[in-house]
């Protein structure tokens, strides 16, 4: 069995992807974006078509604001506000480390056990969007919580190794930094599946023969906040997409896979 094919970085969004709404309020509106699809305009998308604030905009009818960043690769749960004071209250809030997420990965290896990452990285800058910021800066304070979930081994021969393993692991990062997940597993030697960046040469080319499909295996899960007009505690959560859940039966987690 084959699924369809979502790619990695380098590749487009060729049709127009139907975006699912999973909270909307006169204040917000959020969705579940899909692997490959960019947030909005930057240097790397000249050959684009569709983006997710484009999309959203359309959606719902007005201007929206979006309030935190999803990688292009990486799916999940992806945020706006609909008013510039929303956005400004939730900016604060962000700024503040009181809005937390949590994310799904697919990573090499087998990961034990529960831990934190307390590892600083030199922040990643955009060859034109971040031209005049200095590369000299010192590496910033990065904090990912982690749980392992569930381990996998399958018996096939790679490279120097006489199976395959996979973890899949629960991540809750405490710092914002870009690519602060994928980058804290590669430090732990445990890269996400799929990173054309920071993984593994030869397990993600198996990979996609193995499993018929190319794709970051990150999952921006949930997303919770307190709502800065109601006051009440969100939660805003999405589902694993067919592809997850197709790799789920075939490592046999079939409780994952419903």
């Amino acid at each position: 069995m084959q699924v369809s094919d979502v790619s990695a970085e380098q590749s487009s969004v060729r049709e127009k992807p139907e975006l699912t709404i999973l909270y909307q309020d006169q204040y917000f509106v959020a969705v579940d974006k899909p692997a490959g699809l960019f947030v909005h305009r930057s240097y790397m998308d000249r050959h684009e078509i569709y983006f997710a604030l484009q999309l959203v905009r359309d959606m719902v009818g007005q201007y929206v604001y979006p309030l935190h960043r999803l990688d292009r690769p990486t799916s999940g749960v992806l945020l706006f506000a609909l008013s510039e004071e929303v956005a400004r209250l939730m900016g604060q809030q962000f700024a503040e480390r009181q809005v937390k997420k949590i994310y799904y990965a697919l990573t090499r290896g087998h990961l034990s056990g529960a831990g934190v990452v307390d590892h600083p990285l030199k922040e990643k800058l955009d060859k034109l969007g971040d031209k005049h910021s200095s590369e000299d800066k010192a590496p910033q304070q990065a904090v990912t919580d982690y749980q392992t979930v569930k381990t996998a081994t399958l018996p096939i021969a790679l490279g120097r190794y006489d199976s395959v393993r996979y973890s899949l692991v629960k991540l809750q990062p405490q710092t914002g930094r870009r690519h602060q997940i994928r980058r804290h597993l590669a430090h732990l030697r445990h890269p996400i599946i799929g990173d054309i960046n920071y993984g593994d040469n030869k397990q993600n080319p198996f990979f996609i023969k193995h499993f018929g499909f190319k794709r970051l295996m990150l999952f921006a899960q949930a997303l919770s906040f307190i709502h800065p007009i109601s006051g009440e505690k969100i939660t805003i959560e999405a589902d694993f997409d067919e592809q997850w859940r197709f790799v789920f039966r075939q490592l046999s987690w079939l409780e994952l896979a419903k």
